[in-house]
């Protein structure tokens, strides 16, 4: 057996608590290298010794291309926990495992695997709404400013709120294709727009995302800030005048809940814009400004322009790092995350660059917004693995952009197939305890990257079948406006174009709001454990999701190939289908199109 392949780490996504009863147990060993795994339990308290140990098998949960995982749940009235495992090779060979291998436990408890104690203050349970949540993304500048619609136009207004004429004409956006005239180079000094989209607007299209079956609404930034993206914040207290006023976006709040929608806003702490007050006044007094500690890294004389002389967001001179570590920039954090809570009911944060503000800011943020509204949800921007910041004290979730890139990988451009493609999704769900992977933040694309129809090469079966991976698989599956109208775009001026309103309602949009009820029908696709039935090298991929009141079984052809799925010689079982746009054969054989999808329930 190779022993340096096995894994077991307390206290992590190898042992959590899901409840002040259950601890869910699991451990690495190198793939195929494992027969049986035991796990034996007892109470570390235990008033009698040898202590009294419970046995317990454990089942194979996943694998990827190097490891297989091992779990169980230990449900027992200790709350205080020591264990150890057996392994065996099926050969004869197996040792025991705790402090380090032997042949026989010889031991004491306390040289156990440890779970001190079960605190329900460090249960990982997430907000319930989010269990059946699914996202909206919006873009404000480029949804929309009416009904169905928005006129193409840059606004632009000082920093008193005072429109500025630009000069442009507005042009009517029908399909996403209409030439867009960037406004003038933007300065310091205003606050600008590029296509005009609205709080208003958003509002008059609650009844199209509610049709649509969301339930989540996530807005990049729409406080007051220089540039069209808002990225570049000037006040974190007031609604940027391009997308409208406080009233307008206290309406939007509203009419969402008064429609079943929670909204989360998108909160830029790491960085500042250049006429924010505190980075303003020391661009006026340098050294002598009483904000100076408020910004990360500053050098002086400062240097207004590129490169800029002090730290910045990558090397963005509009951009300043706040000292997030200098108490009164916390404390300033902390009232703004409160203040849109307490005073416009929001339902929580996606909070950007979130890798790069420190622990500390984020546990503190965190307490306080929860002491304010207790399920509000909290989503961090980290692009890679966000372990240290899942554990419970800082964020509920994070932009799962390895969904993303293995989408691209296997259904857009076919680079990966589907047996590699199981491989790295287990590898990346077994990066977290259970309670937090079924709620990443899981997308095809974004403000930030190409259209996940630009690496499709505009084949828009293959970006159909992504969205029924996405909508089948665990995690919150996130829509960006305008993917359900086949929006495409490698640069982000194309893929934060305008929504195209005469494409909405069409074919692909009536589909998804079909997958999105399935979705929300079956527990199983929401919570259920996740295993691979089926893959082969045609692209064909079956996995089951099963949670205790189902088990279903969900197939998709990542081919232009029509196949046959024999399911009942494959599960060894009848299935009836739950979703099967393509007919059976015959009995218990399915056909699945090029690029066909389907959901059997055992």
């Amino acid at each position: 057996m190779k022993k340096e392949a096995i894994l077991h780490i307390p206290l992590s996504q190898y042992a959590y608590a899901t409840d002040e009863r259950s601890i869910t147990v699991r451990i690495r060993t190198a793939r195929n290298d494992i027969e049986e795994c035991m796990l034996y339990y007892g109470n570390r308290v235990d008033e009698v010794e040898p202590i009294r140990i419970t046995e317990l098998k454990m089942d194979k949960c996943a694998s990827d291309d190097l490891y297989d995982y091992f779990e169980v749940q230990i449900s027992s009235d200790y709350n205080r926990v020591c264990y150890y495992f057996r392994l065996s090779d099926g050969s004869g060979e197996q040792f025991l495992y705790s402090r380090g291998f032997c042949d026989v436990m010889e031991a004491n408890r306390t040289e156990y695997f440890q779970y001190p104690y079960i605190r329900r203050e460090e249960l990982l349970n997430k907000p319930e709404w989010t269990k059946n949540a699914v996202m909206y993304h919006i873009f404000p500048d480029s949804f929309a400013n009416e009904k169905r619609g928005i006129e193409v136009t840059g606004r632009c207004f000082d920093l008193d709120g005072n429109a500025v004429e630009t000069g442009e004409p507005a042009v009517k956006q029908n399909s996403g294709t209409a030439e867009i005239k960037p406004v003038k180079k933007e300065k310091r000094g205003f606050s600008r727009s590029l296509r005009g989209g609205t709080l208003k607007g958003i509002t008059e299209n609650v009844d199209y995302l509610k049709t649509l079956g969301v339930t989540l609404v996530y807005l990049n930034p729409i406080f007051k800030a220089n540039s069209y993206h808002k990225y570049d914040t000037i006040d974190y207290f007031e609604i940027d005048p391009c997308f409208g006023t406080k009233a307008d976006f206290r309406e939007l709040v509203d009419t969402l809940h008064e429609n079943g929608i929670r909204i989360v806003l998108d909160g830029v702490f790491n960085h500042c814009g250049p006429d924010f007050f505190a980075f303003k006044d020391v661009l006026e007094k340098g050294e002598n400004s009483a904000y100076r500690d408020w910004f990360y890294k500053l050098n002086f004389p400062i240097e207004y322009k590129y490169p800029p002389n002090y730290e910045c967001f990558a090397y963005v001179k509009d951009m300043p790092k706040l000292n997030t570590g200098n108490p009164k920039v916390r404390d300033y954090i902390c009232r703004v995350g409160k203040y849109w809570i307490s005073e416009f009911d929001i339902d929580g944060w996606r909070l950007d660059v979130a890798n790069e503000v420190d622990h500390d800011t984020w546990r503190a943020f965190r307490r306080v917004v929860l002491e304010e509204k207790p399920d509000a949800f909290l989503i961090a921007e980290i692009w890679e693995d966000a372990d240290v910041w899942l554990k419970g004290d800082q964020f509920d979730s994070a932009m799962n952009y390895m969904f993303t890139y293995l989408c691209r990988d296997f259904f857009a451009s076919g680079r990966i197939g589907a047996e590699e493609f199981d491989e790295q999704m287990n590898k990346a769900l077994m990066r977290y305890p259970a309670p937090v992977a079924n709620v990443q933040m899981n997308m095809l694309d974004s403000h930030d990257v190409p259209r996940f129809l630009h690496y499709c090469d505009g084949n828009t079966d293959r970006l159909k079948l992504a969205f029924f991976y996405m909508m089948t698989a665990p995690g919150i599956p996130s829509i960006f406006y305008g993917d359900e109208c086949c929006m495409t775009g490698e640069k982000d001026t194309e893929y934060r174009a305008p929504f195209p309103w005469n494409l909405a309602g069409g074919g692909f949009t009536k589909e998804l709001a079909e997958w999105i009820s399935l979705r929300k029908a079956h527990p199983a696709l929401t919570c259920g454990s996740y295993r691979k039935a089926y893959a082969d090298e045609n692209g064909v991929y079956v996995f089951e999701r099963k949670c205790p009141e189902e088990d279903l079984l969900v197939a998709v052809n990542n081919s232009s190939t029509e196949i046959k799925l024999k399911y009942k010689e494959l599960f060894g079982t009848g299935a009836e289908a739950v979703y099967a746009p393509d007919k059976e054969a015959t009995p218990g054989e399915l056909i699945l199109s090029p690029y066909g999808k389907a959901v059997m329930k055992r």
